[in-house]
């Protein structure tokens, strides 16, 4: 599942740079220290290495648009 937006990959390489022991887990906030939590570390690699060409800042951004969002199930 790739990330929704720019921030939700930052978080997620944030993440995964903590699981792999390269950053302390101390130094987490907020959604990454979620995401280092419950996610593995394949999870977080898919996340931090989507493309991010064409992504909004945030996912925030993107439905304020108007634009079309993926969902599971669709």
């Amino acid at each position: 599942m790739p990330a929704k937006s720019k921030a939700q990959q930052r978080a997620a390489g944030a993440a995964l740079s903590a699981k792999r022991g390269e950053t302390p887990k101390k130094e987490l906030k907020g959604a990454s220290k979620q995401m280092e939590e419950s996610m593995s570390e394949k999870q977080l690699e898919e996340f931090a290495s989507t493309k991010t060409k064409g992504s909004p800042s945030t996912f925030r951004n993107n439905v304020r648009e108007g634009r079309p969002t993926a969902r599971a199930g669709d």
